[in-house]
């Protein structure tokens, strides 16, 4: 017996798309979670005719699965995780996208021995398994052979690979340009989410040229305007054989959200950048007693008892909570770069070129644990989808194939500098910058931090009066090896065993950093933060 079940986010094909899907004579059926960019090229390309029954982007996975079987995922350009069922074979087949940017699990139960089982979240499977696992990004399952094989291959996957091609400025930019054009794909109100750093910005800005671009083409003019705020959004066509968009859902300006406590840096950096770009901004701000109430609902949907994702989930999910208010359902975010480029600041520690990139391999391979875990939860949450530019496959294809002596930071190269260089305009008088220079080259901010340094400092604090020294001492024997090492990591330890079973626990890696002794993940805490921030003072 196969049961699928599924609950809907409408994004494309709102009014067709009901789940399950299933073809003509019902003997396939597919529950999918997530959104396949190229599902119109990929339509066109099919070598038998098959019958569409809704405009559903996700539908073109059971013809493929009709056509390649296992390797229909490598097809597939976007972010999902689906579960298909093919009842003349009996056989079911689970698949999950290359980084992981959808939530993915699979479980047994010894009460059922034989069963599979596959859910999005931890807390739909707990109730019933007694082992659960996350379903390894990039790979396919098989009922027929009980078997997980990983589909994605990119040269980039052996860190031990360490490419050597020089830099191509024009292609990071081009290949970003389109990565964000992609995501534009909906029919429903988007955003962008600005936190003020590097990565969301120059997303919000190529997100923003776009929109006025499609604005621009449809009024039959070339660098004209004109004015819909009393116009009715059009529906999406979709992305053509050219990769462009036709069409697209927008609201009356690119709206972008930002969240900080009062005053806090991301705050106001992301208000310039909105003012440059001239974006419809909302800036939303929180206390630090919101987030501490939000802590205990953080971990229930993030699933996760990990530093670093809780202090910098918090606030995102206080922000979905107000996008969702507001009637947006999908957003694009700046989650990849940092791992892709090594912009974390203890990258200023790497030793040579191979340590740099295998580390970031490891980060980007890790992804699904850390911050698109966090980006894909903290929206669902409250009906809300994220999308990633950065994690575009064409894209991490290109920016994985750069020599990693370019990446890598010294006293003249600030981190993630190719980057930055590439959207750099200043040669180029006929083009109009993307971001002002200042927040071009601005330094890297983690988003727990960036949100306002109280932020932190009151969660070490509130953590103080809820775990005793002894405590730590004394920690629980089925946490084995994973034993928090502050009391903060213990709080969130302690509020996710309130929550979930310990079989629960095996599906969570803590974010620490590599060659570095301290404990704290902040990227505050790192001595090049400190210095540089004493320097700007």
């Amino acid at each position: 017996m196969v049961v699928l079940a599924h609950e809907r986010l409408s994004i494309v094909g709102v009014d067709t798309g009901a789940q399950p899907l299933v073809n003509d004579d019902g003997s396939i059926s597919l529950a999918v979670n997530g959104e396949v960019y190229n599902h119109r090229v990929l339509r066109k390309q099919l070598k038998h005719p098959y019958n569409f029954k809704t405009h559903s982007d996700c539908e073109v996975i059971i013809p493929l699965y009709m056509e390649h079987g296992l390797e229909a995922p490598k097809y597939l350009d976007g972010m999902f995780s689906w579960v298909l069922y093919d009842k003349t074979a009996d056989r079911t087949v689970a698949a999950r996208d290359p980084i992981g940017i959808t939530s993915f699990y699979q479980g047994w139960s010894s009460q059922t021995p034989g069963a599979v089982y596959f859910a999005s979240e931890l807390k739909c499977l707990h109730p019933i398994c007694d082992k659960i696992k996350w379903f390894p990004p990039g790979h396919i399952y098989d009922s027929k052979t009980d078997t997980m094989t990983r589909y994605f291959q990119p040269h980039w996957w052996d860190p031990l690979n360490v490419p050597s091609t020089p830099i191509d400025y024009k292609l990071i930019r081009t290949s970003l340009e389109k990565a964000v054009r992609k995501r534009l794909m909906a029919e429903v109100p988007y955003g962008v989410l600005l936190s003020g750093g590097l990565d969301s910005s120059l997303v919000a800005s190529i997100a923003q040229r776009e929109t006025l671009r499609l604005r621009s083409a449809s009024a039959g003019k070339v660098n004209g305007y004109r004015d819909y705020e009393q116009e009715s959004s059009e529906d999406l066509v979709g992305i053509d054989d050219d990769d462009e968009l036709s069409t697209v859902t927008w609201l009356p300006q690119l709206h972008s959200f930002s969240i900080g406590l009062p005053n806090s840096p991301d705050t106001k950096a992301a208000q310039e950048v909105a003012r440059f770009l001239g974006t419809k901004h909302y800036s939303f701000s929180f206390t630090i007693e919101d987030g501490l109430d939000a802590i205990s609902d953080v971990i229930f949907h993030l699933e996760t008892y990990d530093v670093t994702t809780i202090r910098a989930s918090t606030p995102m999910f206080l922000l979905s909570r107000k996008i969702k208010a507001m009637g947006v359902k999908m957003v694009l975010s700046g989650e990849g770069s940092d791992e892709i480029f090594g912009g974390y600041l203890y990258f200023h520690a790497a030793p040579d070129k191979e340590s740099f990139h295998a580390e970031t391999v490891r980060r980007i391979k890790n992804l699904h644990l850390s911050d698109c875990l966090r980006a894909n939860k903290s929206t669902a949450a409250w009906g809300v989808e994220a999308r990633v530019p950065f994690l575009d496959k064409e894209f991490l294809e290109n920016a994985m194939d750069i020599d990693p002596a370019e990446k890598m930071i010294t006293r003249d190269r600030i981190e993630k500098f190719i980057l930055r260089k590439a959207f750099d305009t200043t040669n180029e008088p006929d083009t109009k910058p993307y971001l002002p220079d200042n927040i071009l080259w601005r330094q890297k901010e983690q988003f727990s931090d960036g949100v306002g340094y109280g932020w932190i400092d009151a969660l070490k604090d509130n953590a103080e009066t809820h775990v005793t020294d002894e405590q730590m001492k004394q920690p629980k024997a089925e946490w084995g090896d994973d034993v928090p090492d502050s009391k903060e990591a213990y709080w969130y330890r302690t509020m996710f065993d309130e929550l979930f079973p310990s079989q629960c626990a095996s599906t969570v890696m803590r974010w620490t950093p590599t060659w570095s002794e301290q404990t704290d993940p902040s990227g505050r805490a790192i001595a090049t933060h400190l210095a540089k921030y004493e320097e700007q003072k």
